[in-house]
């Protein structure tokens, strides 16, 4: 963090891990599930057109590895180049919950068997939900933390349909509210910004409904093209075009700015870890310079998390307060 700044002016997810364990928390991502209702054809459906051969898997590597090799190897380079000590399994690629619950339940067990995991996060999607995997959750919340992070990715038919994700944004509402009604896990939910049809005024209602929502964090991706995804094929025929840098922030920005203070922000982009596999835009590569691209805009700007937000609650009002602050640039010689 820049001298001057008293921090980045959103609620991010460190700070939401440190209220909820008193500590710095990393997630180490894992693959132990290779498939979903979209590549398996289920009910007609074709694959997620930016979806590339690896599911979302951050490491290439982890579909061929059993999953304590995937937490130790991968526990040891985390710890050794942050001096981290407090993790979170993150079962990451594909869909999650599209197995067996005996499978999922060997998996938390072992990632749960290391004394430096605090608890772990499942990747899943609206339609792969169910009692048997609710009870399950709730037995592990018991015991450790559980997060849920849910790829919605739009509140809006048209882009859901662009993309073949194969449910509606009406069932992602639904299956929201299903999760927070039937178990005590944490919730959050995954949004791509940069579909076809995508305006300002979509942004800002995407960030009223979100506002209606029982969560507490969400994750922000920028579309981009990958290789052997039908999304390549569509960008070679003209028939998409990736959102430059300087709209996604003012996108991203509008977004914080209309959302609650309550939610936690994971990262504000996507970034290609595979850098051979990214067709476009370049700029999805940086990730370390696309974040500081629109932490720049917002402070150039003064903008913050909830900045046009009514807030209600006091806790709202209390948070709002914090953000608004931490937007404002202070003399070194103050700090």
């Amino acid at each position: 963090m820049e001298k001057g700044w008293l921090g980045l002016p959103y609620h991010t997810i460190s700070e939401h891990y440190n209220q909820l364990f008193g500590e710095k928390v990393y997630k180490i991502p894992v693959t132990v599930v290779d498939d979903c209702p979209n590549r398996r054809g289920l009910k007609g459906m074709q694959t997620c057109v930016f979806c590339d051969v690896w599911g979302s898997a951050a490491n290439a590597e982890s579909l061929s590895m059993e999953l304590r090799a995937q937490i130790e190897k991968y526990h040891g380079h985390i710890a050794q180049k942050y001096k981290a000590k407090a993790f979170l399994i993150y079962f990451q690629a594909y869909t999650n919950t599209f197995t067996k619950v005996s499978a999922l339940r060997h998996n938390f067990d072992v990632a749960l068997s290391y004394p430096w995991v605090k608890g772990f996060t499942v990747g899943t999607r609206p339609d792969c939900l169910s009692k048997s995997v609710f009870d399950l959750w709730n037995e592990y919340h018991e015991k450790s933390f559980v997060c849920v992070e849910m790829g919605v990715q739009s509140f809006f038919n048209d882009q859901l349909e662009f993309m073949r994700r194969g449910h509606t944004a009406e069932a992602s509402i639904e299956a929201i509210h299903k999760i927070a009604d039937n178990t005590k896990v944490d919730l959050g939910i995954h949004l791509i910004f940069g579909n076809p049809g995508e305006t300002d005024e979509t942004i800002v209602k995407t960030a009223e409904i979100v506002n209606t929502l029982p969560i507490t964090n969400i994750k922000l991706h920028n579309m981009h093209v990958l290789k052997n995804t039908p999304l390549e094929e569509m960008y070679h025929k003209g028939e998409f075009t990736p959102i430059d840098r300087e709209t996604y922030a003012r996108r991203v920005e509008l977004f914080l700015q209309h959302v609650s203070p309550r939610f936690a922000m994971h990262r504000l982009a996507a970034y290609s870890s595979r850098w051979d596999e990214l067709v476009a835009p370049e700029w999805t590569k940086n990730k370390m310079g696309t974040h500081q691209f629109i932490i720049d805009q917002l402070r150039a700007k003064g903008s913050y998390q909830s900045q046009f937000f009514k807030a209600e609650s006091v806790v709202e009002l209390e948070e709002q307060k914090f953000l608004a602050k931490k937007a404002v640039f202070t003399p070194s010689s103050l700090v």
